[in-house]
Parts: structure tokens; C-alpha cells; sequence
């Protein structure tokens, strides 16, 4: 990556990861796991219904996703390191993102650890990446999600590419994950790049 101006040699390249109540959480799994390979550091913070989700769609228990992640806070921590914009990061990826968190982000109502950070991330003018998971999407839900990102989120849901023609669900969420890692160039192997059409 670049010299970054805004990040310190000193500092270690750290990335907040959060994981809210929807359907998906195979994305922020495969998010820390990817991380891990990495030499940036996963700070994770997951809702209470982000904990539900994990029962619901793993077999992964509330410990063994804590141990993927470098640093853990608790969602209702509004003291934490991550609430401060003082503490440097790279910035934020909601993964999946609900729409209520979605929601909040867009309002600045913050209600837990992972908005408070969310909002402090668009405050430092951080990049923040929400992979929003909600369908179909009201008109209410699109102005949430118009204004979160007239205020500097991107509005990432994670649509499956078919062009690498995945053979697996794993394949499928690589892509994904691989291509929210690029929006913070972060070095990864997860995808094959499209080099044009065959000739």
C-alpha cells in the first residue's frame, strides 16, 4: 500500500470489522479469516442478533469466531477504542450489515459500539464499507441507505459475480470478500481478476 499521510509508520494497519443480525455472517467469517493472512490487524465488534445469526447459519460457537479476530469488543463497550476517532484505522466493513445498523450509520442515532464506530469512521473521513443484506429494499430502506452513502459509506451488498463460474458457495463469497478487501488495498488471493474477453 502507499505512503497514507493520514496513517503513521509507527501505527500497526488495523481494520474494524463489524458483524450485525443479518443473514450473511459467512461474509464476516471469511472477512477475519482472510485478515488473518494479512498484516493488518481485525478489531471485531458483533451485535447481540450478530451472535443469534451465528447460531442460526454456523456451527462456529461465539469463541471460535472471537479467536479469529485480533481484538474483541463487546457491542454495548461505547467506551472502547474503536468509539474514538484517535485511535487510527484503515477504517470499517459492516459484513453483513443489517438495515437497521444501516439505519443508524445514516441517521448518526447511534445505538451500539458497531455504529458508534461506524460513525466515527465517516466522521475521520475513513472509508466505510456496508455490505448491506435486505431483499427486496422499500423506499424507506433506499433513502437510509442513499443518505449513509451521501455521507461517505459505500454501499457494498454482496452480489455474487458468475463470470469466474464459482463451483462452490465458498467460491462465491471469496469474490465478494476479496473484492470489499480491494476498496481498502489490502493485498489478497481470494479472487481470479478479469483480464477481458476471450479472444
Amino acid at each position: 500500500m502507499a505512503f497514507d499521510p493520514y496513517f503513521p509508520a509507527s501505527e500497526p494497519r488495523r481494520l474494524i470489522v463489524g458483524i450485525s443480525g443479518a443473514t450473511g455472517i459467512a461474509y464476516g467469517i471469511r472477512l477475519l479469516e482472510a485478515l488473518r493472512e494479512t498484516k493488518v490487524e481485525s478489531h471485531l465488534v458483533i451485535t447481540r442478533p450478530g451472535l443469534m445469526t451465528l447460531g442460526y447459519e454456523t456451527d462456529m460457537s461465539r469463541d471460535q469466531l472471537h479467536d479469529l479476530a485480533d481484538v474483541v469488543y463487546a457491542e454495548n463497550d461505547v467506551g472502547a477504542a474503536i468509539s474514538s476517532g484517535s485511535m487510527i484505522t484503515l477504517g470499517m466493513i459492516v459484513a453483513p450489515c443489517a438495515i437497521k445498523s444501516a439505519a443508524e450509520i445514516a441517521s448518526g442515532a447511534t445505538q451500539t459500539l458497531l455504529t458508534r464506530a461506524a460513525d466515527v469512521t465517516l466522521k475521520e473521513r475513513r472509508r466505510l464499507v456496508l455490505m448491506v443484506r435486505e431483499s427486496p429494499l422499500h423506499t424507506g430502506h433506499l433513502r437510509n441507505l442513499t443518505q449513509a452513502s451521501e455521507i461517505g459509506a459505500i454501499i457494498m451488498p454482496p452480489m455474487p459475480a458468475f463470470y469466474p463460474r464459482p463451483e462452490t458457495i465458498e467460491d462465491m463469497i471469496d469474490h465478494t470478500v476479496g473484492r470489499a478487501l480491494d476498496l481498502f488495498r489490502i493485498k489478497h488471493n481470494l479472487l481470479e481478476r478479469w483480464t477481458g474477453s476471450p479472444q
